[in-house]
C-alpha cells in the first residue's frame, strides 16, 4: 500500500488543457451590399437617383421656359401684335379746273368742277395693311354730284401712304338741288356746302396668326365759294372712323 501511494506520488502530473470556446469573427467584404428590396446594388441605386434628379431638373426647366414664352406671347399680343385701326386723313382739296357753260331756264349757269383731293392713310401696325379699290363720293343736299375711284394698294408697317384722287363735280346738279338762283347770287357769290364719303376696306395679317378685316371711312364737309369768277374751297371738316 505504501508502494502504491509512492508510485502515485512519483507519477508526473499532466497539465490540464483548458478548452475554450473560440467564436469566429465575421469577415468584412469591401464590396457593395445588396439592396434586398430593389435587387440592385447601392452604386446602381445612386446612379438611378442621379438620373431621376436630372430628369426632374430638365422637366422643370422646360416647364419654366414654356411658361415664360406664354407670358411673353401674351404680352406681345396685347402690345406689339395688337391690331390697331389705320387712320385716313384728307389733307387738302384743290380745284384743278372750272368749265362753265350755259344751263337751262331754271339754272342759268352750268359748271363742271374738277377737284383733286390728297388723302393720307397711316398704318400703325407691325404688319402691312392691304386695301382694295376705294370709292369717294361727293354729295350736295343728299344728291350725288361726283364719284372718284382709287386703286388698291398696300401700306407698309408703321408707314403712311398718300393718294391723289381726282373727280368731276357737276355743280349744276348742286345748284339744281339747292333750287334756282338769281343773277345777283351768281355775281356776288354763294357758299355751297358739299359732303364727301370715302371708304377703304383692307386687311391686316400679323404672322398669319392675328388677322383682322378693317373698314376705314372718312366723312368730310366742304364749303365752296361759288360765283361767276370764283370757285374756292373755304373750309374742310373731316371725321374718320374704322371698324
Amino acid at each position: 500500500m505504501d508502494q502504491n501511494q509512492t508510485n502515485k506520488e512519483e507519477q508526473p502530473t499532466k497539465p490540464l488543457t483548458s478548452t475554450q470556446n473560440h467564436t469566429s469573427s465575421p469577415s468584412i467584404y469591401p464590396i457593395n451590399t445588396i439592396d434586398e428590396e430593389h435587387g440592385t446594388t447601392s452604386g446602381e441605386r445612386s446612379q438611378y437617383l442621379r438620373r431621376r434628379r436630372c430628369m426632374i431638373c430638365c422637366c422643370g426647366c422646360c416647364a419654366t421656359v414654356a411658361i415664360l414664352l406664354g407670358i411673353v406671347i401674351l404680352i406681345l399680343s396685347f402690345t406689339v401684335f395688337k391690331i390697331k385701326d389705320p387712320s385716313l386723313t384728307v389733307n387738302y382739296i384743290n380745284i384743278m379746273s372750272v368749265d362753265p357753260g350755259l344751263g337751262t331756264n331754271n339754272n342759268l349757269v352750268s359748271v363742271n368742277l374738277t377737284l383733286n383731293a390728297n388723302l393720307s392713310l397711316k398704318n400703325p401696325n407691325i404688319a402691312s395693311f392691304k386695301f382694295k379699290n376705294s370709292t369717294t363720293e361727293f354729295f350736295y343736299e343728299g344728291q350725288t354730284v361726283g364719284v372718284a375711284y382709287a386703286p388698291s394698294g398696300e401700306v407698309g408697317a408703321y408707314k403712311t401712304t398718300h393718294m391723289n384722287v381726282s373727280l368731276d363735280v357737276l355743280t349744276d346738279r348742286a345748284v339744281a338741288a339747292a333750287g334756282p338762283i338769281n343773277l345777283t347770287g351768281i355775281v356776288v357769290g354763294e357758299d355751297l356746302n358739299f359732303t364727301s364719303y370715302t371708304d377703304i376696306a383692307g386687311r391686316v395679317n400679323v404672322l398669319g396668326v392675328y388677322k383682322r378685316n378693317i373698314d376705314v371711312t372718312v366723312n368730310c364737309t366742304y364749303t365752296v365759294e361759288y360765283s361767276v369768277t370764283t370757285f374756292d374751297t373755304k373750309k374742310i371738316t373731316c371725321s374718320a372712323d374704322a371698324t
